[in-house]
């Protein structure tokens, strides 16, 4: 855990223990979230075929997680890691550009 903590800048197993609690949160919000709207679109898992069904609904998801890591983070009094995290991530997939 001592590893942990150095790595993400944070002091406490407790500021962990939200961190974790935020990450699965956000990642069970956003999959049930994009449920409905695949369903707007006219994307049903026994119609569409599964190739096209997977990688749109992970396509919906993707941005949905991002918004959410941050709305999540911010009500768990930890915005400032997750407002990090993301600049990170969004400088990773090449997106840096967008922050300026």
């Amino acid at each position: 855990m001592e590893k942990l903590k150095q790595r993400w800048g944070i002091d406490s197993n407790f500021q962990i223990l939200v961190i974790f609690i935020v990450f699965a949160v956000t990642g069970s919000t956003a999959v049930k979230l994009v449920a409905p709207i695949t369903g707007f679109i006219g994307l049903d898992r026994e119609t569409t075929n599964a190739w096209l069904y997977w990688i749109i609904r992970i396509l919906l998801i993707f941005p949905t997680y991002q918004i959410l890591l941050v709305a999540f983070g911010w009500l768990f009094g930890q915005f400032k890691f997750f407002w990090n995290f993301e600049k990170k991530m969004i400088r990773r997939l090449g997106l840096g550009f967008l922050l300026k």
